[in-house]
């Protein structure tokens, strides 16, 4: 809800995935309905959605649930504008997209005066026969969806790039070290510089003495709080272009790495 109110003059639709209230009542305000117990919280005339829980066991009301939560939102006079789920699995190259998509589909035979919604951005990728309101896509939107081996090509290209710029530059005797505890030692004398993006920023420490970047400058030594050095002399150095690549390095996926990077980096839109 605090990040919808920062949107709110910006869009004719805001689906509130988590309250953080009962419910505030502007006109594109639309809430979440997570479980059968949080229906009592939402007052009368309040605009909802129901999520159900088609497989995934995390939010939303379980399918035998359903026909309890109708008719509570009923008794409480809400506004049911929707019906959704989530899906656990759509970029595995595995059955569970297929069963869980199964179970929406009769959930919405028997509502078919509702709108619908479920699809993220690997399942979009896998629908044929696409015949809903709307599709969450996530990670599309930077062009980083990165699916399972066997899967057809999404087309998409990375759209973000981090950037560090210099801060300074020195000369490396051999035998000399960098940064804390001395992790990396020069092996001959070398041009090192250090730039402005640390692990506060959102740059995994697990990649000291590890990374390289795309123009293949070395990372050298621990990555600091708010800094770290390679060996490079240019005013800006790229970190990468795209998060999938730094993701795969650091044994996780491009989602942290980009929600990790921190909110007073600089944006630059192209």
């Amino acid at each position: 809800e605090t990040e919808a109110l920062e949107i709110k003059e910006y869009f004719d639709y805001i689906l509130i995935l988590s309250p953080e209230s009962s419910c505030r009542f502007l006109h594109n305000f639309v809430y979440t309905i997570n479980s059968l117990e949080s229906i009592i919280k939402f007052p009368s005339n309040c605009r909802v959605e129901l999520k159900i829980d088609t497989g995934m066991h995390r939010n939303g009301i379980n399918m035998h649930e359903l026909s309890e939560a109708m008719t509570r939102i009923k008794k409480s006079s809400l506004n049911l504008e929707a019906i959704f789920t989530h899906y656990r699995s759509a970029d595995t190259m595995n059955s569970e997209w297929f069963w869980q998509s199964k179970n929406f589909e009769a959930i919405k035979r028997s509502y078919p005066h509702l709108r619908t919604h479920s699809c993220n951005s690997a399942a979009i990728f896998r629908e044929n026969n696409f015949n809903e309101d709307m599709v969450r896509i996530g990670i599309a939107a930077y062009g980083c969806l990165k699916m399972d081996k066997g899967f057809n090509e999404t087309g998409l290209q990375p759209v973000l790039s981090l950037i560090a710029t210099k801060i300074s530059s020195r000369t490396l005797q051999k035998g000399q070290s960098i940064g804390y505890n001395a992790s990396f030692e020069a092996k001959e004398e070398m041009r090192v510089s250090n730039y402005d993006i640390g692990y506060s920023d959102g740059f995994p420490r697990m990649l000291s003495n590890v990374f390289i970047s795309p123009d293949k400058f070395k990372l050298l030594g621990h990555v600091s709080m708010d800094n770290s050095s390679y060996a490079c002399t240019d005013d800006e150095l790229l970190i990468f272009n795209d998060a999938n690549t730094i993701a795969s390095e650091a044994n996780t996926i491009a989602y942290e790495i980009l929600t990790s990077l921190s909110v007073s980096l600089k944006r630059k839109i192209l």
